[in-house]
């Protein structure tokens, strides 16, 4: 089982935090190569704090966990509805807390379960059909023919073999090199613990810090170019500045081993940070890619500050990685009596 243990004071100074408020409210159109604003509720008195050198500052423990339980993509039966009403969303949270009681059983449950209050996903109330705030259905545009033919081509060489027959076939994150194989599947796809981030800034850098798998991204903001295409990296490569109070952050360079929804290489992302009070931060993220997605979409998530956070708890996945031994040991150990049995 994973362990997790107390970050070091060296690795704290790299904690960090992408953000979101609480209402996201629905976005925009927006055409290939234009990157969408998003609208934004926000309070109009409120004025940003600056950083020491001028930045707007964001920096701070930022938590997603009340929209842990909202899906990526809106039930086709919503349609354009963004919002639950009163009594929709009291048959919504009927319905997730039975199901999260299933989901975190008490000790004496099932193997490696425990007490609810382990489970940060509890108390979620969000009241958003879906994190797609753009296209305006809440879902993800159609792949593209090439995107298909690949799709099929890659079950058609995995046709006849087991689900993860080798560690080949299993996910980065399975393997603990990065979270649900690599941005921002971290903040879409929020967990049952671990949803936190933190923020340091420092002049020409912003430094974003995940609980998750401890992903920490190193974000210049000071104008220079992308590395070389040449160069492919998990996560990608990041560029930021500063628009306003928004930090747009624009990501290259991912590896072919980076799998967002069938987006490898080819994946283009456009993040943006706006504080819109003391307590909430504004995060959307745009994904563009021509050789997968019809046209680019954006999701939102909504974050607030933790303020009961002054730490970020180290994830040891590598360090006690024992899920992926065990897995494929048992497996091979079921195919030989399987064998012998015959």
């Amino acid at each position: 089982m994973t362990c997790r243990l107390v970050v070091s004071a060296v690795a704290s100074l790299f904690t960090a935090s992408v953000l979101l408020s609480l209402p996201v409210a629905p976005l925009l159109a927006q055409s290939r190569g234009t990157d969408s604003s998003v609208r934004l509720k926000r309070d109009a008195t409120y004025s940003v704090p600056r950083t020491a050198w001028g930045d707007p500052d964001l920096q701070g423990f930022w938590s997603y966990n009340d929209d842990v339980d909202t899906p990526l993509e809106r039930p086709s039966d919503l349609g354009g509805k963004s919002e639950f009403g009163d009594e929709e969303l009291a048959a919504v949270l009927a319905e997730r807390a039975r199901r999260n009681v299933e989901r975190a059983p008490t000790i004496g449950g099932e193997t490696g379960a425990g007490p609810t209050h382990w489970y940060e996903f509890w108390n979620a109330k969000s009241t958003r059909t879906s994190k797609i705030i753009d296209p305006p259905d809440g879902r993800v545009p159609p792949l593209t023919a090439e995107a298909r033919t690949r799709e099929a081509a890659r079950a058609q060489a995995t046709r006849g073999r087991g689900p993860a027959d080798s560690w080949t076939d299993r996910s980065l994150g399975d393997r603990c090199i990065v979270s649900r194989n690599g941005w921002p599947h971290v903040v879409v796809n929020a967990g049952s613990y671990g949803n936190i981030f933190r923020i340091v800034q420092s002049p020409g850098y912003v430094v974003l810090t995940h609980e998750m798998i401890h992903e920490t991204r190193i974000i210049p903001v000071d104008g220079r170019p992308h590395i070389s295409q040449d160069i492919r990296q998990y996560l990608g490569d990041p560029r930021g500045h500063w628009e306003g109070n928004t930090l747009v952050v624009e990501v290259t360079n991912f590896s072919d081993k980076t799998d967002f929804r069938g987006s490898r290489e080819t994946l283009r992302l456009v993040e943006r940070f706006t504080r819109t009070g003391p307590d909430t931060v504004a995060y959307a993220v745009t994904i563009d890619d021509p050789a997968t997605f019809t046209k680019p979409w954006t999701i939102g998530v909504p974050l607030k500050s933790d303020t009961g956070q002054d730490e970020i708890f180290e994830y040891a996945c590598h360090e006690g990685n024992y899920a992926m031994r065990n897995i494929l040991s048992g497996a091979r150990a079921d195919e030989q009596a399987t064998a012998k049995a015959r």
